[in-house]
C-alpha cells in the first residue's frame, strides 16, 4: 500500500487525505497545533468545490447548510444597486448552489471523513526529504511515497523546494471579519464598493451572517490582530479593531453600522498573497497544495475551493506530482490573477476611476443580466477528474 504524509490540518491537507484515502493509500496527517482550533470566519464553497466534496461522499453535509439566496450583486455605500442578479440565476447556469459555512464546520467534517488515527494532531514536521519523501517529526521519522506540503501561505516547505522564491508579498489591503446574530428580516447578499474599500454580507446556513471588510491599511498597523495571512488572530470586542471598522464604514449604509456594532470579536489579517507563480508545485516526492503553492486574495471567493480542487487531482493522478504541477499550476495561476484584478477593480479610490467602473458594470448589467456570471464559468463549471 502506498503511503502518504499530509502536512497541515486545514481545508487542503484534510480533503487531500480524504481523496487519497478513498484511493486506497496509507495517510498520516501531521500538525502542529494541539487541537482542530474554531479559527477563521466565513467561506464560500462555491459549485467546483461542492462537487469534489460530492464525490468524497461529503457533500450532503454540507448541503444541508442551504445556499445562497435571493437578490445578490454590488452596491454604492449609499446602498444603491451597482450591478445585481440572483442566486437562482447562477444555480440554472452553473448547476449547483454556494454554500457559505463557518470554516470550522467544513474542517470538522473533511475531519470525521478520515479513518481513525489518521490525524496527528501537535506534532509538527520539522524537516522534509523531497528525494526520500522522509518527513522528520519529534516522534520520529515518517517514510512517505508521497508528501503533501499543506502547510499555509508561510510554507516552510515551500521555501525549502524552491528557496529562490520572492514569497508572499502584502497587497495593500487590509481586511476584517466577523459573524454575528442574524439582525431578522430581508438582509440581501451584497459586497458594497467605495473609496478603495468594500464590505461585504452574507447569511451562513446556521443562522448566523458573515461580513468581511478590506480597505487600504498599511501591514501592521495600530489595532492589528495579525501581521499575516497565514494565522489570522482573533481581536476581541474591546480591542480597537472594531473601532477601527466602524471609522471605514459607520457611515455606510444599513445595516453595515449596525452588523458591525454586534460583533463580539473581529478577525484582522493583512492580506498577502503569491503574486509570482511557482516554476512547478512539486519537487521529488513532494507536492505543494493550496496556499503553499497558489496562495490568492480573497476577491473571488476561491482560496479554499482552488484547495479543494488540488486535492481531487492529486488523487485523481495517483500521487503522481508531475501531473498534478501540469494540471494545477495553470489554472490556479490564472484564477489568482483574476483575483487580484477584481481586488484591484473594487479597491479604485478615484472618484472619476470609481465613476466609470460602476458606470460600465451598471451598463453591462442592463445588456445583459448573466454578463458578469459568464466571466465566472471557468472557475465555476470545473469538475473534478474520474
Amino acid at each position: 500500500m502506498s503511503r502518504a504524509v499530509v502536512i497541515g490540518a486545514g481545508i487542503g491537507g484534510l480533503t487531500a487525505a480524504v481523496a487519497l484515502q478513498r484511493r486506497g493509500w496509507e495517510v498520516t496527517v501531521v500538525e502542529r497545533a494541539p487541537a482542530l482550533e474554531v479559527v477563521g470566519s466565513g467561506l464560500a464553497v462555491a459549485p467546483n468545490a461542492l462537487r469534489v466534496l460530492d464525490r468524497l461522499g461529503l457533500g450532503a453535509t454540507i448541503r444541508e447548510l442551504s445556499g445562497l439566496q435571493g437578490a445578490a450583486g454590488i452596491r454604492r455605500p449609499d446602498g444603491r444597486w451597482i450591478t445585481r442578479t440572483d442566486a437562482s440565476r447562477a444555480r440554472a447556469r452553473f448547476g449547483d448552489d454556494t454554500i457559505v459555512l463557518h470554516r470550522a464546520t467544513l474542517v470538522d467534517t473533511l475531519a470525521a471523513g478520515l479513518a481513525p488515527g489518521t490525524l496527528r494532531l501537535g506534532l509538527p514536521a520539522s524537516d522534509v526529504d523531497p528525494a526520500t519523501g522522509e518527513v522528520v517529526t519529534a516522534e520520529g521519522p515518517l517514510p512517505a511515497d508521497l508528501v503533501v506540503a499543506a502547510d499555509g501561505l508561510h510554507s516552510r516547505v515551500r521555501g525549502k523546494l524552491f528557496p529562490g522564491y520572492p514569497g508572499p508579498v502584502h497587497t495593500g489591503v487590509t481586511s476584517w471579519r466577523i459573524i454575528v446574530p442574524h439582525p431578522g428580516g430581508s438582509l440581501p447578499q451584497a459586497e458594497t464598493w467605495g473609496a478603495g474599500k468594500v464590505f461585504g454580507i452574507v447569511e451562513i446556513g446556521d443562522g448566523r451572517v458573515y461580513c468581511y471588510a478590506t480597505a487600504p491599511v498599511p501591514p501592521g498597523a495600530p489595532g492589528a490582530a495579525s501581521a499575516g495571512a497565514a494565522s489570522p488572530g482573533p481581536a476581541s470586542a474591546g480591542d480597537d479593531e472594531k473601532a477601527v471598522m466602524l471609522r471605514h464604514f459607520g457611515g455606510w449604509h444599513a445595516p453595515i453600522p449596525a452588523l458591525i456594532a454586534a460583533a463580539s470579536s473581529v478577525t484582522r489579517t493583512d492580506i498577502r498573497c503569491l503574486d509570482e507563480p511557482l516554476p512547478a508545485f512539486h519537487a521529488g516526492r513532494v507536492a505543494l497544495l493550496g496556499d503553499a503553492a497558489h496562495a490568492m486574495t480573497p476577491n473571488l471567493g476561491q482560496g479554499a475551493c482552488q484547495a479543494i480542487e488540488d486535492a481531487a487531482v492529486l488523487a485523481a493522478v495517483d500521487g503522481d506530482v508531475s501531473e498534478y504541477s501540469a494540471q494545477r499550476l495553470p489554472r490556479t495561476t490564472e484564477i489568482a490573477r483574476a483575483s487580484r484584478r477584481i481586488g484591484r477593480i473594487a479597491g479604485l479610490n478615484n472618484p472619476v476611476a470609481e465613476w466609470l467602473r460602476n458606470t460600465g458594470m451598471a451598463w453591462a448589467g442592463r445588456l445583459g443580466p448573466d454578463l458578469v456570471l459568464r466571466q465566472m464559468d471557468p472557475v465555476m463549471t470545473w469538475r473534478p477528474p474520474t
